[in-house]
């Protein structure tokens, strides 16, 4: 169960408009994704494509759609455009919560402000933790306790939230009685 107490542990709302923009770009990880625009007003929407795209609603006519084959390849596209970016753009993010981090943190370093950004989660909650020990992150993790890909070490996955990293804490749950290791619980699905 999560906190909402804790600093670190962010908090998404609903996706609307922000009318003082210029240009509007929706990314999502979702090609099932709708945003809600006035008819005045154009919309990009950039998604990750899935590998059926039968009965996808066709998008209205203000909506300009993109697809990418991974979340990997839209970020280096997404890259590349906001380096080419004016200042009037607002970013729409809908997905993971990995997702949104990977584009908030792309959008940062091009220039863009926290009220330029605004995310949505949906889809999975499961987590990408990072292991403070080994560095490793791991990916889809659904429990309160993960055995790292890269260390082998057994780990407490915190509600402490990474920003920088787009990603949860993994600490070592036996770090002072090596083996002792308390059963795992489904936490994030």
């Amino acid at each position: 169960m999560s906190d909402q107490s804790i600093k670190s542990r962010p908090v998404y709302q609903s996706l609307a408009m922000d009318l003082s923009g210029l240009r509007h770009l929706l990314v999502t990880d979702s090609p099932a994704y709708r945003f809600e625009a006035p008819p005045d007003r154009e919309v990009e929407v950039w998604f990750v494509a899935g590998p059926d795209q039968e009965g996808r609603i066709p998008p209205a006519e203000t909506v300009h759609e993109r697809g990418f084959r991974s979340p990997r390849h839209l970020i280096d596209r997404l890259d590349h455009r906001l380096a080419q970016e004016r200042m009037g753009l607002r970013l729409y993010v809908s997905g993971t919560e990995d997702f949104l981090w990977d584009v908030f943190n792309t959008a940062q370093r091009a220039g863009m402000t926290k009220q330029e950004i605004f995310q949505c989660h949906s889809g999975t909650r499961a987590r990408r933790v990072a292991c403070v020990h080994c560095r490793t992150f791991n990916h889809g993790v659904t429990t309160t306790i993960v055995r790292c890909d890269g260390c082998g070490a057994n780990l407490f996955v915190r509600d402490h939230f990474s920003r920088r990293l787009s990603a949860f804490m993994g600490v070592k749950i036996d770090a002072e009685v090596a083996g002792e290791v308390p059963p795992a619980e489904q936490a994030y699905s």
